[in-house]
């Protein structure tokens, strides 16, 4: 549908009919990228948002976790790290 700001691809995966990225989210393999959510329609919003709930309510996939990491939280402090340690003391 649309790259981001790293030049990656988004967009929707359909396959026979089924809609994978609600697949996985249903599972509890995928988070619901609420930030995103105006770009979504309605209806793919709703059932992302309903989806996530779900699984979290049924402690399915990454919900199995007491606290699970946010991916973009994950990066944030992955990058924090990789500042912090790329400094050198000779």
């Amino acid at each position: 549908m649309k790259r981001d700001k790293y030049k990656r691809e988004l967009g929707k995966v359909i396959l026979d009919g089924k809609d994978i990225n609600l697949e996985q989210i249903r599972a509890g393999y995928a988070w619901h990228y609420k930030k995103f959510m105006r770009e979504q329609s309605a209806v793919d919003s709703e059932s992302y948002a309903q989806a996530e709930d779900e699984a979290r309510e049924s402690r399915l996939g990454l919900w199995r976790d007491e606290k699970p990491e946010p991916p973009w939280d994950f990066r944030h402090q992955s990058r924090a790290t990789k500042t912090t340690t790329s400094i050198h003391v000779r």
